[in-house]
């Protein structure tokens, strides 16, 4: 065949010097290609050119890898943690509530028995039982938050990770925590107790003692529950088992410990 012949071929059907019909493979990753589907760049070359436009950044697949990357970070630091209670409550409480005092006690009692207490990691209520669980010399964990206003992790915090995304966090705080006690708080708080609540009634979780510490400011928002809300069909009966409501420290410690109420 003359080279006039040959230039007259089909792409396709043209030969090459080693009588192969497209030349060299080109292999990415699982993918082969060959002659005129041979890509211009390289992985490599796209890898290491700088990249001027930085959309990419703000975009949702990026946005699953840094999600990824903070449930791969959360699970390393808590995996070992051994048993641990979770205390929720108000960033709001000065050192000089009774509230405070309260919780610092039960952080205390909580790390005395073998356990970590687990907080959200900022001042108040937070700060309250990991100053406890520390000062019994025990493992006392802080899951911060980034916030605009957040005054960031606590002192008394001997383990301590800041995360993006409050569902992360949750999902920490309900994977590592055998049992909840809530003292007072808002927004936060009652998402926070709503969440686990919601997960223990659908059996999404295994049954968690729950605390709730103070009856006098959870009464009218469980009155309300009880009520209203019960009476128009929006939920079933509550467990009784489910919650516990108690104005003593020492009692909200032994039922997230496992040994009940007492006489039970």
């Amino acid at each position: 065949m003359t080279e006039a012949d040959e230039r007259l071929r089909p792409a396709g059907e043209r030969g090459t010097e080693d009588g192969t019909p497209f030349g060299p493979t080109y292999h990415r990753g699982s993918v082969i290609m060959r002659g005129p589907m041979i890509p211009q760049d390289n992985s490599n070359t796209s890898l290491f050119t700088p990249d001027k436009d930085t959309d990419w950044l703000h975009m949702d697949p990026w946005r699953v890898l840094r999600i990824q990357a903070e449930f791969v970070d959360g699970f390393g630091a808590l995996a070992e943690l051994g048993p641990a209670a979770a205390i929720f409550g108000s960033a709001r409480t000065g050192s000089d509530d009774p509230a405070y005092q309260a919780a610092r006690r039960m952080g205390h009692d909580i790390a005395q028995q073998g356990m970590a207490v687990i907080t959200g990691g900022g001042p108040g209520i937070m700060e309250a039982a990991n100053r406890g669980a520390a000062e019994a010399g025990g493992k006392s964990v802080g899951l911060g938050i980034e916030l605009p206003h957040e005054q960031g992790i606590n002192q008394w915090v001997n383990l301590g990770m800041t995360f993006r995304y409050f569902f992360v966090r949750k999902t920490m705080f309900v994977k590592y925590s055998s049992g909840v006690i809530v003292c007072p708080g808002g927004f936060g708080t009652m998402d926070e107790m709503f969440e686990l609540l919601t997960l223990v009634q659908t059996n999404k979780v295994t049954r968690t003692p729950i605390v709730l510490f103070d009856t006098a400011y959870w009464e009218g928002l469980f009155d309300w529950i009880s009520t209203t809300v019960r009476k128009r069909g929006m939920i079933s009966d509550l467990d009784p088992d489910l919650l516990v409501r108690t104005d003593d420290p020492e009692e909200a410690v032994r039922v997230v410990l496992g040994q009940g109420r007492p006489g039970r």
